[in-house]
């Protein structure tokens, strides 16, 4: 039992490695920071969206917006488009599984909001529904994915790979990228002392 919690926290701390020598992500992550920054500091929000682990780390990530990160300050918009059940069985009924990202992007999204799109496979066809409608009304666009070169990393303004094709390594990455945009938002936006 010993040496199975030793493999998979060597898993996860050979994925975070491989994430601080990336440069390229780590320009992502910084660009998809940026991008939050000014959207929240025009009056815009964050949406984010996701299925099943995923849809959790959207919560939480908006949670940490609207709430606080690491200290007490304003409250930020951010939205998880991954908690209303009545419109998404709605959306699921009457449009199909599908469309229950896009829909709602459609009806809330407006230029200029920042939109992610959580897929560790990222072939996920409601995200990739969602992604399309954000694109079109003028949305930025960031993909949440792994290393699968999958469809997604083409559609999007920013996409994070995380470089692993192991789901739970993707998700604990995307949930490190989550917190570090998180608190360069804050750090940001009201630095402390300010």
């Amino acid at each position: 039992m010993e040496d199975a919690v030793r493999r998979q926290l060597r898993e996860t701390s050979d994925v975070l490695a491989c994430m601080m020598r990336d440069e390229r992500l780590l320009a992502a992550v910084k660009a998809v920071a940026d991008a939050c920054v000014a959207a929240l500091g025009n009056g815009n929000k964050l949406l984010f969206m996701g299925n099943g682990g995923s849809a959790a780390d959207c919560q939480h990530l908006a949670g940490e917006m609207v709430s606080r990160f690491a200290y007490d300050r304003p409250a930020l918009p951010a939205f998880a488009l991954t908690v209303d059940s009545s419109v998404m069985t709605a959306i699921g009924n009457d449009y199909g599984y599908e469309h229950l990202f896009a829909r709602q992007v459609e009806g809330v999204g407006r230029r200029g909001d920042v939109l992610f799109g959580f897929s560790t496979s990222g072939r996920s066809p409601n995200i990739l529904a969602g992604l399309a409608a954000g694109r079109k009304l003028g949305l930025v666009t960031v993909a949440m994915t792994g290393n699968r070169k999958a469809e997604i990393t083409r559609t999007v303004d920013h996409c994070i790979e995380i470089p692993s094709a192991s789901t739970p390594r993707i998700q604990e990455g995307h949930i490190m990228v989550g917190h570090i945009v998180c608190a360069m938002i804050e750090e940001r936006m009201f630095p402390k002392g300010r």
